[in-house]
């Protein structure tokens, strides 16, 4: 079951290593404190985190620019929960969202088990379409940034996963070639199929239970990677 010939392995961050859905809650309850509202979380983000996902898909596809992303996911949430909040709350919820986002630092359960499995026998690297000003922020305080070699996100590259000029990017500072890199990350249609595309491996960091295709590679934790490397 060893996949043989990898010398290069490329990881998703966000729901795949660090883990969002965690940290994202802690931020909420963090802002809706500071600006006293009285929301209840668990019903926010039962309605906030389908709304997330759809607009990170928009902003994928470049349909939306990331101000509109961050605006639209809140305005639509508390519309959902029939909260009524200004404009100008909205708009300083949304960045004192990504400031205090980074301070909290959850990582899946197995994530320093599995880097430190992998670092001794391959390079490792992270491709995200999260912020720039966020995702280094993340890494350096949830202590994961001395395992990977290079960091592409999709501001640096300009494009967005699953394009293939992000993955060309990563590839080109990573020295590597596809056929001996491979993709790990939580997302079917920007991390696997993208990769697949481009002539990477993939394994699809299963945690949210989706069907993929059969011949898709697929873990439900993370050390369960170990499987295949």
């Amino acid at each position: 079951m060893k996949i043989k010939d990898i010398k290069h392995v490329f990881f998703d961050l966000d729901h795949t290593l660090w883990d969002f859905d965690k940290n994202s809650a802690l931020t909420f309850d963090k802002i809706f404190q500071l600006h006293q509202l009285d929301i209840n979380r668990v019903q926010f983000s039962t309605v906030y985190e389908p709304i997330n996902l759809n607009y990170w898909k928009l902003y994928r596809e470049e349909k939306i620019n990331k101000s509109s992303l961050r605006y639209k996911r809140l305005k639509d949430a508390f519309d959902a929960i029939a909260y009524e909040v200004s404009d100008d709350t909205i708009n300083q919820l949304s960045e004192d969202y990504i400031t205090y986002l980074t301070t909290f630092n959850h990582l899946f359960e197995g994530t320093f088990a599995l880097l430190e499995h992998l670092k001794e026998r391959y390079k490792l690297h992270i491709i995200t379409n999260g912020f720039d000003e966020a995702q280094q922020k993340k890494m350096d305080n949830a202590n994961i940034s001395q395992y990977f070699e290079t960091v592409t996100n999709s501001e640096i590259a300009g494009v967005k996963k699953p394009n293939p000029i992000i993955f060309k990017y990563a590839l080109d500072i990573a020295k590597a070639q596809p056929h001996e890199s491979i993709m790990i990350g939580d997302n079917m249609e920007a991390d696997i199929l993208g990769a697949l595309d481009m002539g990477f491996d993939a394994i699809l960091f299963n945690y949210h239970n989706h069907n993929p295709e059969p011949h898709i590679k697929q873990v439900k934790t993370l050390l369960d990677i170990k499987m295949y490397l």
